[in-house]
C-alpha cells in the first residue's frame, strides 16, 4: 500500500497503549494529531526520537496538539520503554500492521543485502478535521521534533 498522502483522511483506529486502556483516533478531535511510526522500542534512533517528543510535549500541549508513537512492540513493552526513560508520550501497539499497513509505513528494508518487512520512520500531521496535513517520511531523528512542532504552531 502506498503512503498516505496530505489532504486525505486519516484512517481510524483504535490501539492498546502503553500504561492500559486504548486509543481512538477519532476521539481525539479537535486536537491535532502528531502520529510518529518508528521501528522499534529501546533501540538508538527510536530512543532518541522517543526522548525528543518528551522533552517537547509541553510545547506541543500548550499547541493543543496531542503526540502518539506506534510501532508494532506489546503494550507490555512498552510499558518498560516508558519506565526505562520516563517518556512523557503515548505509545500505542499495533502488534498486527494494521496501522502500519492503512498509513503506509509497512514498507520492504533492506540491510546488509537482506530485505525484510520494517516500519519506515514516518512522522504524520493530522488536523482538526481529521484530515492529513502534512506527512515526513525516511525521518531522520535529528532536528525532526523541532521541525514537526513549528509544523504543529503554524496551525
Amino acid at each position: 500500500m502506498s503512503m498516505i498522502a496530505p489532504g486525505t483522511l486519516a484512517p481510524d483506529f483504535t490501539l492498546p497503549r502503553d500504561g492500559g486502556g486504548t486509543v481512538t483516533l477519532s476521539a481525539l478531535r479537535p486536537k491535532p494529531v502528531v502520529l510518529y511510526f518508528y521501528p522499534k522500542d529501546d533501540t538508538s534512533g527510536c530512543t532518541r526520537q522517543a526522548i525528543g517528543f518528551t522533552e517537547a510535549a509541553d510545547q506541543f500541549e500548550a499547541a493543543g496538539a496531542v503526540v502518539l508513537g506506534v510501532s508494532k512492540d506489546s503494550a507490555a513493552r512498552h510499558d518498560k520503554f516508558v519506565a526505562k526513560h520516563g517518556l512523557k508520550v503515548a505509545l500505542l501497539s499495533d502488534e498486527d500492521s494494521d496501522v502500519c499497513e492503512r498509513y503506509g509505513v509497512w514498507t520492504e528494508k533492506s540491510m546488509y543485502g537482506k530485505t525484510y518487512m520494517g516500519i519506515e520512520r514516518t512522522t504524520v500531521l493530522i488536523g482538526a478535521d481529521g484530515t492529513v496535513l502534512r506527512v515526513w517520511n525516511k525521518v531522520k531523528v535529528p532536528g525532526h521534533v523541532e521541525e514537526v512542532l513549528e509544523a504543529v504552531r503554524a496551525l
